[in-house]
């Protein structure tokens, strides 16, 4: 049977009215989640460390800010919008002390939950909402009338009011409008970790830097080996988005179709599978978690070493060249959004 999707006939923005929401963080999802619920007529603070960039941000957005731990105090539901690592310590020294009974805490990721970085005190509901895609994209479907869809999840021991509040949020960001599926913090979790790593962002880039440096190495030039190994991947990733594996064989060539399913299995075969199995355990054993929280702690020196040996590969350069002569391609400072938002 189908899993059940929830849309906004089954989610109530009455049950957040009279509460003050607060939200932790103003980056990425945290600002797109704040001026969504603002804009769907709810009360929204936002939580932010005395020296945070983003409060002159968020004040200009319309938001009261304050300092994380009266925000705690003054608000009813708190979203933690905080990277992964950062989530715990936060937690302890300005959320915690501040919580009581009642209060309802939401993540749009699993992992601190799931994995025991956090341990919330009974009498605290815990639930996340998680939209499938990044924050400045749930904030312009939004403001065009349109959704992101998204997961919700209720922690063991929440209350039995805990699910309206998650799904309200929901349709408070717009996520409803689309469909919201609802899962657990395992499960969101082990999977979202899984698919970053093996196929979306792991995968994907070791793919493309893998066939670009094949083609190079074979001698050819570096501009035609990145058409073909990144910049046509878009064409590709957007037909399977929109009509799936079988839709995007439908519009290629058969020259194409027939290379796709003869060849693809090659490379990702039986050997791939494995490695991506030994991955899935790592993820589920927390082995990865571990890891993670001590390169964290170790001042990410392994984590930095490796972004920037990556920017430095050729088919960044190539790229670049590039993408300076497509005029019909926007181009897009990531990293300068992303400050605005620190």
């Amino acid at each position: 049977m189908p899993a059940k999707i929830y849309t906004d006939k089954d989610a109530d923005l009455g049950v957040l009215k009279n509460k003050t929401l607060a939200v932790i963080g103003y980056g990425s999802q945290g600002h797109a989640h704040a001026l969504n619920l603002k804009e769907s007529g709810c009360k929204v603070i936002i939580g932010l460390y005395a020296g945070s960039k983003s409060r002159s941000v968020a004040e200009e957005h319309g938001f009261k800010v304050y300092d994380t731990a009266e925000a705690v105090t003054k608000a009813d539901v708190i979203m933690i919008a905080l990277p992964d690592m950062v989530q715990a310590d936060v937690y302890e020294s300005d959320i915690a002390p501040n919580l009581a009974k009642g209060k309802t805490l939401l993540f749009s990721h699993g992992l601190a939950i799931h994995f025991d970085l956090i341990t919330v005190p009974k009498g605290v509901d815990v639930i996340m909402v998680a939209p499938k895609g990044p924050g400045h994209i749930v904030r312009r479907l939004y403001v065009e009338g349109k959704g992101m869809p998204a997961l919700i999840a209720v922690a063991p021991g929440s209350s039995r009011d805990a699910k309206k509040t998650a799904l309200a949020w929901a349709k408070g960001i717009g996520s409803t409008r689309a469909g919201v599926l609802q899962t657990t913090f395992k499960e969101e979790t082990e999977t979202d970790l899984f698919g970053e790593q093996a196929v979306l962002c792991g995968g994907a880039s070791a793919l493309v830097q893998a066939g670009f440096e094949t083609l190079v190495e074979a001698g050819y030039q570096p501009e035609m080996a990145y058409f073909e190994c990144l910049h046509e991947l878009k064409l590709i990733c957007d037909l399977m988005y929109e009509s799936g594996i079988a839709g995007m064989r439908f519009s290629i060539s058969e020259t194409a179709k027939y290379g796709d399913i003869t060849r693809g299995p090659r490379i990702v075969n039986k050997q791939t599978k494995a490695e991506m199995k030994k991955i899935l355990k790592e993820i589920q054993t927390g082995k990865f978690t571990k890891e993670w929280v001590k390169e964290h702690k170790g001042g990410l020196k392994n984590y930095s070493a490796l972004l920037k040996a990556g920017e430095k590969h050729q088919i960044e350069k190539t790229g670049a060249y590039l993408r300076g002569m497509m005029p019909w391609m926007s181009k897009k400072n990531i990293k300068g959004a992303q400050a605005s938002y620190a």
